[in-house]
């Protein structure tokens, strides 16, 4: 059975194999670090006052025996750990070939996590961002350029980025595992291992000069998806101040959660599949041997399971019941993130084509959807398409986490439309990928963007644009990640984005029908929606609306 959704399609458009690792820079000299567990060395960079520390580890390595089980704590060790390089990224396929990873290599043994702090001797009680990348739970990397935290940490902030378990062996749900735990379920090991992560934050980041008690935890696409996990489970939402999501709720239809039935069903049907009868068995294979196993299965991945300990129901429940973490959110969504043609399937961007294509879709609702969406020129029709994507994708999912924390919180909720597009590449023979980084075009042409696409905004809101080369970036490119950055750090500082030489940036009203949010682009503005009765549609389409 292949775990097939709408958010899965359109990830798995482009597959090519990834570039070379990007290298480090050496303007450096070595410091140390008491954690709990032992002495650590970093590097401090000369050049930014930035002390650096890569891959700590934060919990046992999750292999042989403990291969599909929660995080287990860390033993202490004798003498002084080197943290000094990336340690290596989660078991995973290149199935997006526009990543770029500096990290050791790929391994089970995985669960390691970095650390930029800008604290000066002393110096305490800084504000924390833990960061989660993306990759629809099945790729990505803490050590992608994208989400280096050096330049964040010049602005006074103590950057954590985290490494968790991916696809197989990091959400396998099985009723032979679930047997094994005291609370009945399986499954979510990645998420477990974030939240095994939090708590070692709480634990260690006084050391950095951080405050365990403002942190912040951010994310984009599956690490958007992963923030709302994590404001939703028992186990981690006491373990974070303020919450920031970049396109991705765990809503349906974006990688929400399973029954864990559902999702045993579907690990019973892999084993099976795979040649054997038992997890103890594909406990003793290697890790070539389930790679293998997996690429023969041709799944994308394995779902999220409610599994009545990390996640007891689903997220609209748990915020419903106001059993979420009450904390400040910051998110939104980027104004093309994928594009018309993922709607279209081939079709032409005419009126009787978009019509047919609505109908087919939406055979109950199609009337309702082309009222929604103007669809009389060619321009209003691409514009029907792409939105139609982009809600059906990830956009909707990201309005209704908005939607539920906004009345079900007394806590500021900030919504965003990114939509700055983005320069020319430098490289011809390259195209830009739907992961947010770039591959070779093969010779093919990708489609024009008609706005912001999806994963583009991370290198403008964490400040890193001079370290993702392959585009010719302008003065606007920087004013525009100038702006983003500063709201970002504004919010992780005060929980409120909002500064000096900033467009001033209003939170929801609960319960607002037409609620505030902000573009922002080169000359970013505030807005009131109008367009919330296509999101109120697709509420009730997906049957979220209680």
């Amino acid at each position: 059975m292949r775990i097939i959704s709408a958010f899965i399609l359109v990830l798995i458009l482009m597959q090519v194999y990834p570039k070379n690792a990007v290298s480090q820079s050496n303007n450096a000299f070595l410091v140390q670090a008491t954690i709990e567990n032992g002495i650590i060395e970093g590097n401090y960079d000369t050049q930014t006052g930035v002390q650096k520390y890569f891959g700590i580890p934060y919990a046992k390595p999750p292999v042989d025996e403990l291969r599909w089980k929660a995080p287990q704590p860390l033993e202490n060790w004798d003498g002084i750990k080197e943290t000094t390089d990336f340690g290596p990224r989660a078991m995973q396929a290149p199935i997006f070939g526009d990543m770029s990873f500096r990290s050791d290599g790929i391994s089970e043994d995985c669960l390691y996590l970095n650390v930029w702090s800008p604290a000066k001797e002393n110096q305490k009680d800084l504000p924390v961002l833990v960061y989660f990348y993306g990759g629809g739970f099945s790729a990505g990397d803490g050590s992608e350029p994208r989400y280096d935290g050096e330049s964040m940490a010049q602005k006074g902030i103590v950057v954590v980025t985290v490494n968790y378990r991916l696809g197989l062996f990091g959400f396998l749900a099985h009723p032979e595992l679930s047997a094994e735990t005291a609370h009945g379920g399986s499954g979510n090991y990645g998420l477990m291992d974030q939240q095994a992560a939090l708590t070692w934050v709480q634990k260690n980041i006084g050391a950095f000069g951080g405050d365990p008690t403002k942190v912040t935890i951010a994310g984009e696409s599956a690490g958007s998806i992963s923030v709302s996990y994590q404001m939703a489970s028992p186990l981690s939402k006491g373990l974070i101040a303020a919450a920031i999501g970049e396109s991705g709720a765990g809503i349906h239809p974006t990688l929400a959660p399973m029954p864990l039935a559902k999702a045993e069903e579907i690990g019973v049907e892999f084993v099976k599949k795979a040649g054997y009868n038992a997890i103890d068995e594909l406990r003793k294979l290697s890790s070539k041997e389930l790679y293998e196993a997996f690429l023969e299965s041709e799944l994308f991945g394995f779902p999220v399971t409610i599994d009545g300990h990390f996640l007891p129901k689903t997220l609209p429940e748990i915020f419903e019941a106001g059993e979420q973490a009450q904390v400040p959110l910051l998110a939104g969504w980027n104004s093309a993130e994928i594009p018309g043609q993922a709607f279209m399937q081939g079709q032409p961007f005419t009126q009787e084509a978009f019509i047919a294509k609505v109908k087919e879709t939406y055979p109950e609702d199609w009337e309702e959807v082309l009222t929604l969406h103007p669809h009389e020129s060619p321009e209003e029709i691409e514009w029907a398409a792409t939105n139609l994507a982009a809600d059906r994708f990830i956009s909707y999912s990201t309005w209704k986490w908005l939607d539920l924390h906004s009345k079900n919180s007394d806590q500021p909720v900030y919504r965003y439309l990114y939509s700055k597009l983005r320069p020319p590449l430098r490289d011809k023979n390259l195209v830009s990928g739907l992961a947010g980084g770039t591959m070779e075009s093969n010779g093919q042409e990708a489609p024009k963007a008609l706005g912001a696409p999806h994963a583009c905004e991370i290198e403008y809101a964490m400040g890193n644009l001079h370290l993702v080369k392959d585009y010719a970036w302008e003065a606007d490119d920087y004013k525009v990640s100038d702006q983003m950055q500063s709201y970002f750090a504004n919010f992780i500082k005060t929980y409120n984005p909002n500064g000096e030489n900033l467009v001033n940036w209003e939170p929801i009203q609960k319960n607002d029908p037409n609620p505030s949010f902000l573009v922002i682009d080169i000359e970013s503005k505030s807005e009131k929606s109008s367009v919330e009765q296509r999101y109120q549609f697709h509420d009730r389409y997906y049957g979220n609306k209680r």
